[in-house]
């Protein structure tokens, strides 16, 4: 995990060349971040040129663009004006968007047009320029009568104001950055034409492949190659420029060295980043393997080197970019006269990369058994943020309940309004926990501020600070790229909800204690029994069925126990005893503790079963087991064990009344200090009401 800077402190030695280094990868983050979201509409580009243009598989002029009508009126077709104005307007709204939501991304687009009409190739560099430019304007802009405007007249002024700068930079764009762009494109190819006419366009792989493992890649590929890249292939139907970043060769090549000559658990996680680089196109599998032993960037280099020499000896190229980096990809947009450029351009570029590597390898006094956990932190580090595909390759478990680099990450960010607890299924502990923190944040003064729980399945990237179990992290960042990751080892109990509410108060500008509203509770993230997805709400009825969730036959209060399974068989029998469920449900219940601890912290584990076992419930009910001399429950001490079993959606009342029963360390104390179950019911009979 990456370490978090503190404001004040004295920067570093090479704190400088970090921080360009940052500056360039959030520079390239942007680029990327107005490309990526339209690769899609590249690919769709690519598969109607290749199928429906004169020279393709299926040649037809409606669509293709050549050929007349029956009137003597040639085709306009789909291939034209989706890469003339298209893909320049989806590029520029994006980027608009980016720095000023929908309205910056509409007067981006209309600016857009002056550049697309000023010229006559296709304007992506102009879009990516136009786009934010005008955005940001047009924030500039508004901000000038900010609360200026009388009541009443807000549409008005809004609309005239955007229409007339959308206006004044498609004329500004038109007649000054579309021949600037140009004039640079022009140069740009005219450098690319040089470097392969005198066979020097191999040498790109020398900056390439290190800007790669640098994370300085975006900056590059999507900023240069692949916008001039679209317009070679526009002009020859094809362009290398697409494969000199793309080529999974040279990663490839790395990663079967160190599964053939590696040790330890870089040998051991090898072949697996190997089938995940290669036909999953995440090139950034291989990067710690590299920075564990830097010699290797060679290795790259010359594979990187040896591939792009043999596309332009066979003269290879692709139709569109392609992303990710897959080998499936690569392959689908290759035309019809590069596969075998293709094929013999990945191979070779395996197979020198392979050969470097392994001699580096093998004169290694250490043979490539260094510390791959710590190359990956070193890695996330340069990255600025955790990389799931890593963290699952290499065995990390993708965060911690410490603060740490998701600390700072809590404090950056706009105004928090959603907050999400996330686990299997949505329901027990992730329940259980988003109670806990609703009453912090209620307490700290931002009853606006929405506090959910949901299944991880079901995540959007529409929350602002997302809390999971830290053996859940990797399943759940990618479904949230946009929010702040919170990992926990304990949902009711974490250190870390005082930093959330705290981020809430910085982010949200109000100036309110941290951490009121009394103590939190602890909880096994990524826990829930069966049920649907839903929101645990405290105002909800327990026990909506009418019969006692917990009674006094279900509280023993000497559990015989030794071990975190036959516990579960104790609270699982009171609970079939009882009638509420059947004996399926008991098994699932292990199923469940195989899956993810249901250690709750305080001293409190709650097993339950799997969503799947929803049908073996009869009744709600509650099972209390007290073990006063300690239980191991797989290395986490627990005193309290409750089985849970919820009908319908009922279990999300009394996961709630038990989170604010375990979160008050006087009652917590109580339980503890009880010596008969008519007081632990006494004090539990919360959860009937």
């Amino acid at each position: 995990m990456a370490t978090a800077t503190t404001s004040g402190t004295t920067a570093p030695a090479g704190g400088r060349s970090t921080a360009a280094r940052a500056h360039v990868q959030r520079f390239g983050t942007f680029l990327s971040g107005m490309i990526m979201p339209n690769i899609g509409a590249f690919i769709a580009w690519g598969l109607i040129t290749a199928f429906f243009i004169e020279a393709g598989f299926t040649p037809f002029g409606p669509l293709g663009g050549f050929g007349e009508n029956a009137e003597g009126e040639p085709y306009t077709g789909l291939v034209g004006p989706m890469i003339t104005y298209l893909l320049p307007l989806l590029i520029a709204y994006t980027g608009g968007r980016m720095v000023y939501d929908v309205r910056g991304g509409v007067v981006g687009a209309i600016a857009t047009m002056g550049v697309i009409v000023g010229t006559d190739i296709p304007m992506f560099i102009g879009a990516m320029l136009m786009g934010p430019l005008t955005a940001w304007l047009m924030k500039k802009v508004d901000s000038i009568w900010d609360g200026k405007i009388k009541p009443g007249f807000e549409m008005l002024v809004n609309n005239f104001s955007a229409g007339i700068l959308a206006a004044l930079m498609a004329i500004f764009g038109f007649f000054l950055v579309g021949p600037a762009v140009l004039a640079f494109s022009n140069a740009a190819a005219a450098a690319v034409d040089f470097l392969v006419t005198r066979g020097l366009l191999p040498l790109t792989s020398i900056l390439i492949e290190p800007a790669k493992v640098l994370f300085l890649n975006n900056a590059i590929n999507h900023g240069i190659l692949t916008p001039l890249g679209t317009a070679q292939a526009l002009e020859q139907g094809k362009s290398i420029l697409f494969l000199l970043e793309a080529n999974p060769g040279p990663g490839l090549g790395i990663l079967l060295a160190y599964t053939v000559f590696g040790r330890g658990a870089a040998r051991a996680s090898a072949p697996g980043a190997a089938l995940i680089h290669f036909v999953g196109g995440i090139h950034e599998i291989y990067f710690p393997y590299v920075l564990m032993k830097p010699a290797l960037i060679l290795a790259a280099i010359a594979g990187g080197m040896t591939g792009v020499f043999t596309l332009t000896l066979f003269d290879a190229g692709l139709r569109a970019p392609a992303a990710p980096g897959s080998i499936i990809a690569v392959f689908a947009q290759a035309t019809t006269d590069s596969y075998v450029g293709v094929a013999i351009a990945v191979t070779a570029a395996t197979a020198v990369s392979f050969f470097v590597a392994s001699i580096i390898l093998k004169a290694s006094k250490d043979k490539g058994e260094g510390d791959l956990t710590e190359a990956t932190s070193r890695m996330e580090t340069m990255k600025g943020k955790k990389s799931s595909v890593a963290s699952s390759v290499v065995g990390t478990s993708g965060g911690a309940d410490t603060g740490g680099d998701s600390a700072r990450e809590l404090a950056e960010g706009g105004p928090v309004q959603r907050i999400v607890f996330a686990c299997d299924a949505g329901m027990g502990s992730s329940a259980m926990g988003a109670s806990v923190l609703r009453n912090k944040v209620k307490a700290a003064g931002f009853g606006d501020v929405k506090v959910t729980n949901a299944a991880i399945a079901n995540l959007t990237d529409d929350f602002d600070i997302v809390v999971t179990h830290q053996d859940l992290a990797t399943r759940a960042r990618p479904k949230v790229p946009s929010a702040s990751v919170v990992t926990v080892d304990n949902f009711m109990g974490s250190p870390r909800y005082d930093e959330i509410v705290e981020a809430v108060q910085q982010r949200n500008g109000a100036a309110v204690p941290a951490g009121a509203g009394g103590a939190a509770a602890p909880a096994a993230a990524g826990s829930e029994p069966a049920g649907g997805d839903a929101v645990a709400e405290p105002d909800q009825d327990a026990g909506a069925s009418g019969t006692p969730i917990l009674t006094k036959d279900r509280i023993v209060m000497d559990g015989g126990a030794q071990n975190a399974g036959q516990a579960i068989d104790e609270a699982g029998g009171l609970l079939v005893a009882a009638g509420a469920v059947t004996d399926e449900y008991v098994t699932s219940m292990h199923e469940r503790e195989e899956s993810v601890s249901t250690f709750m912290g305080n001293g409190l584990a709650i097993p339950h079963g799997t969503n799947q076992a929803k049908d073996s419930i009869r009744a709600s009910a509650l099972s209390v087991v007290k073990y006063p001399a300690g239980l191991d429950w797989n290395g986490k001490p627990v005193t309290w064990v409750i089985g849970i079993a919820g009908k319908d959606n009922e279990h999300l009342a009394i996961l709630s009344r038990v989170a604010k029963i375990f979160g008050n360390k006087e009652k917590v104390r109580q339980l503890d200090e009880a010596r008969t179950s008519d007081e632990v019911l006494d004090l539990l009979g919360k959860v009937n009401d």
